[in-house]
């Protein structure tokens, strides 16, 4: 294999109405050959009906050392926490 393919992120959604999991790397020229070796590397037994590849390089991530100033701001917006609604029991998983 060419160490000089590019690295892709392989997400995978195992059934419809779910969302895309990421699952793991792989290298590979472009991205039709990606999603090849993505549906033969992650789903050999039918776990998958839709795959997604992303160059690697086209991700940009936070820092996780920044995690406490990024995401701090939202704490002192009580109005994003819904503690004080009053919900429907009929809601159970907000």
């Amino acid at each position: 294999m060419d160490n000089n393919w590019p690295l892709w992120e392989v997400f995978i959604r195992s059934k419809s109405g779910l969302h895309h999991k990421h699952v793991g790397s792989l290298h590979a020229v472009d991205a039709e050959m990606a999603i090849q070796n993505a549906r033969d590397v992650y789903t050999r037994r039918s776990e998958g009906v839709s795959i997604w590849v992303v160059a690697s390089s086209n991700i940009t991530a936070s820092n996780p050392e920044n995690g406490e100033a990024l995401f701090d701001p939202a704490n002192d917006k009580v109005y994003r926490h819904p503690t004080f609604y009053n919900l429907p029991d009929e809601l159970k998983h907000i």
